[in-house]
């Protein structure tokens, strides 16, 4: 088992083909005790935290254009701990990103809420693959983007157009797998809306939006894969 992908460079994909192993992820049953006391040492601190489920990936790399890997549905807990290590063989993280465009040029990203574990980062509105995130035994990247896009901003991005490709950055921090969406509004407009999405939670999971419009204003607390997929962005003309 092994994440076989060079890091801290962006690789063009025209697929992504991830399986779900129904088995027990092999980190899951070796660290199981020091799970558990991590799990409840964190959320002291992070109290609103949420023990479900999402993906970690036992196997990851590139077939030609292809993206292929296996991953295994382990308990929130597992993950945080993988998180705490992260340079563990035979495990890893993978997420999408969908790159917002707006009408006007700029990248609309977010600022995660105080409550969260990535309190105050920002990046492309995300998070892990999920069970609901799977059809048919393979990840389904527009679902889950299009859920956590929905869930954090409000934001429909079924009919929007599109890369064709997908982008891979694989970091220490784990692997994202992205693609511009082109929007038909501007940032000025973008930014009302998701405020207004935000206003109306109880226990929203971002502070709110951030507009990003070039190289040279750079918001703080970028993720620590943002500042090389927005030069990506700004290098590249849009083809949506």
């Amino acid at each position: 088992m092994s994440i076989d992908l060079e890091r801290d460079i962006i690789v063009t994909v025209r697929a992504v083909d991830v399986t779900l192993d129904p088995s027990a992820h092999p980190f899951a049953l070796e660290h199981e005790d020091e799970i558990a006391a991590y799990w409840q040492e964190i959320t002291q601190e992070y109290p609103a935290l949420f023990n479900g489920e999402v993906a970690l990936l036992s196997r990851l790399g590139i077939d030609r254009d292809i993206l292929v890997g296996r991953c295994h549905i382990v308990r929130y807990a597992t993950f945080v701990y993988w998180r705490k290590l992260r340079a563990i063989a035979g495990a890893g993280h993978f997420y999408a990103h969908p790159m917002l465009v707006s009408s006007d040029g700029a990248l609309i990203a977010v600022r995660m809420a105080k409550h969260t574990l990535n309190a105050g980062r920002v990046y492309f509105a995300a998070g892990s693959f999920e069970p609901a995130d799977f059809r048919d035994g393979k990840a389904d990247l527009e679902r889950n983007m299009f859920r956590e896009v929905v869930e954090e901003t409000g934001l429909d991005l079924a009919s929007a157009p599109h890369d064709d490709d997908y982008q891979i950055l694989s970091k220490a921090t784990g692997t994202v797998i992205f693609r511009r969406y082109f929007l038909d509004r501007t940032a000025e407009e973008l930014v009302a809306a998701i405020s207004a999405h935000v206003a109306g939670e109880a226990e929203p999971e971002i502070e709110g939006p951030v507009v990003i419009r070039n190289l040279r204003d750079l918001p703080e607390n970028l993720a620590p894969q943002m500042p090389a997929l927005i030069d990506w962005h700004f290098s590249r003309p849009a083809s949506g």
